[in-house]
């Protein structure tokens, strides 16, 4: 058969299809990222992310591009809309309960050039304020 057909139902994230430098992933929710648990960022130095939302409801926050975390920034992803964090960018993101994503990233995305930092109690409340609008 000429189609390959992937799909990922279980929670947290998963890749489905890797393509020479690019990767198709689902990221389901999962207890980790509810907002009382949200207690870092991640930046990807190598690659741009791309998120669509499938189902549900799903807020991504972003923070700047610097060597730390910045202004905490959030959107309220609408179905079906590309959304793009640019390569360096801070970023999290809060799926409720049912809640679906689909990802486009670089193939080679992984700790290694991730690198994560840990919010403040200052930035955990802006992002929960930022959520609550």
């Amino acid at each position: 058969m000429d189609i390959e057909v992937k799909e990922y139902k279980e929670p947290g994230y998963a890749p489905v299809i890797d393509f020479e430098s690019w990767r198709v992933a689902v990221l389901n929710d999962i207890d980790e990222l509810e907002i009382p648990n949200l207690k870092t960022m991640q930046k990807h130095l190598e690659s741009d992310e791309v998120f669509v939302l499938l189902k549900g409801h799903v807020t991504l926050f972003t923070a700047g591009g610097g060597e730390k975390i910045g202004m905490i920034q959030c959107v309220t992803l609408e179905p079906l809309k590309c959304y793009n964090v640019k390569k360096g960018v801070w970023h999290t993101h809060t799926l409720e309960k049912d809640s679906s994503v689909l990802i486009v990233e670089n193939r080679n995305t992984c700790d290694d050039n991730s690198p994560t930092a840990l919010l403040t109690e200052k930035q955990i409340s802006e992002l929960r304020a930022c959520a609550a609008k």
